[in-house]
């Protein structure tokens, strides 16, 4: 019966792409998509911090997953997109080279990473890889993507531009 329930069980992953490489998140933690607007960057910012954008008046710090993940990027086209997504309690934006598909994968197509996985992204930010059909995605954890030392970095520099545009009225 467990079994049987296991094999039932499903996630929705939004399915885009850095470079070659397909990766996977689960849809619950991407708020929206956007196309890439204009980033106005932050002094003394981590290099994978792209800066701050203001989103329908919210300001949100984005980020370049592929220099997050050390990985090759196919640079930026009419395709790459910001997916704005929930670390913890924080929104953030993360640029990608494309974003695909919504797919439903069945938790049995989920296997744990490899344990000599040769490959560039930390460890520390897999989930697993999930298989589906001939492809193989990459399934992140987008809550170790970050971690809560950088994110406090990232919103106490947003409330000093804060303050200091707040003075220049």
């Amino acid at each position: 019966m467990a079994e049987e329930r296991r094999m039932k069980e499903e996630i929705q992953l939004v399915v885009f792409k850095i470079g070659d490489e397909e990766f996977g998140v689960e849809i619950n933690q991407v708020r929206e998509i956007v196309k890439l607007v204009s980033i106005t960057r932050m002094p003394k910012a981590p290099k994978f911090i792209e800066g701050v954008v203001n989103l329908r008046g919210q300001i949100i710090t984005v980020i370049d997953l592929a220099k997050r993940l050390d990985l090759p990027s196919t640079g930026r086209t009419e395709s790459t997109r910001i997916m704005v997504v929930e670390v913890g309690d924080n929104t953030v934006g993360m640029i990608v080279d494309s974003v695909s598909e919504v797919l439903r994968l069945s938790m049995d197509d989920i296997e744990d990473t490899p344990s000599l996985i040769d490959t560039e992204v930390h460890e520390q930010y897999l989930r697993g890889v999930g298989k589906s059909e001939d492809r193989l995605l990459i399934l992140l954890d987008l809550n170790e993507v970050l971690s809560s030392e950088e994110i406090h970095h990232m919103y106490k520099n947003i409330d000093t531009m804060k303050e200091s545009s707040g003075r220049d009225k």
